[in-house]
């Protein structure tokens, strides 16, 4: 059964691979099903996978063979929030060492385009930090970084 709200990605052919990654690299996600097309279409062929349903961290998603009109930006990404270092350096790299690229302050983009923050749970209660200084400190070490380094946070933070 369909969610009631459902996160709609749209891709040029390759919404399988995509999925398949996440559902391998994420937690709690997975590859629900693949739906061929019932006939052709401007680009693809009856039976080429159009639609993919599938779970990133429980989040459900539909990606969609929809070609090349369309491409994702910073403008949608998914945050995901991690405990430690390891956590932090596992999905970071899976992302970046697939065809990714690194980006500033936590996030990066995998081959598909799709736009990723990396989030330690330290860094958020870092920059959240009731003590203005000390939050203030965090947020600078945060923007010299690319993938975030919670020793290095919480260091800054200290002060």
């Amino acid at each position: 059964m369909m969610s009631k709200n459902t996160i709609c990605l749209w891709f040029d052919g390759t919404a399988e691979a995509a999925a398949r990654f996440y559902a391998a690299t994420f937690p709690d996600s997975a590859v629900k099903a693949v739906h061929g097309a019932p006939g052709d279409y401007p680009d693809g062929r009856q039976g080429d996978p159009l639609t993919v349903e599938f779970t990133v961290m429980g989040i459900p998603c539909l990606g969609l063979n929809g070609g090349p009109m369309f491409r994702h930006s910073e403008a949608f990404s998914f945050q995901v929030a991690t405990d430690d270092q390891a956590e932090t350096d596992r999905l970071w790299n899976a992302i970046v060492d697939n065809g990714g690229q690194e980006s500033e302050c936590g996030w990066c983009k995998d081959k598909w385009g799709l736009s990723w923050q990396i989030t330690p749970r330290a860094l958020m209660a870092a920059l959240g930090d009731p003590d203005p200084a000390a939050a203030k400190r965090a947020f600078e070490a945060m923007m010299t970084m690319r993938k975030i380094d919670i020793a290095a946070i919480e260091a800054a933070r200290r002060g």
